[in-house]
């Protein structure tokens, strides 16, 4: 098993800009792809982004493209989520996630292990 702790979110202003950590423990960092997920008040929880185990691969929903950004460093045994340009709209709780194989599917049943999520506030 992984364990995944999320940091890093608090309360941003619209334009600005905050980077989430997906601290990592357990087996193997790097034998897992990662991914960021999000969860708005009384919305379902959505994909955010995705990054293989070798950091070669990435993907992005539609919503984030060009603004986020997914990252990883093995070394550290952490994932990170660098969003910038943030809108009122990328309110939510973050969730970081784990899956044994890269894909850009986003189906979040996908995934074996969750941390508990950070929440982001976007201020207008």
């Amino acid at each position: 098993q992984v364990q995944l702790v999320e940091s890093g979110g608090g309360l941003g202003q619209a334009g600005g800009s905050l980077r989430l950590s997906c601290a990592a423990s357990g087996r193997t960092f790097s034998s897992y792809a990662m991914g960021w997920f999000r969860q708005a008040p009384g919305k379902e929880r959505e994909f955010v982004a995705v990054i293989s185990l070798n950091a070669f691969r990435t993907d992005y929903a539609d919503s984030v493209k060009g603004r986020f950004t997914i990252s990883r460093d093995n070394a550290k045994n952490t994932a990170y989520l660098q969003m910038n340009s943030l809108k009122p709209e990328d309110t939510a709780v973050y969730y970081c996630a784990a899956r044994n194989y890269y894909s850009s599917s986003g189906l979040s049943q996908e995934y074996a292990y969750w941390g508990q999520g950070t929440q982001v506030t976007v201020s207008s």
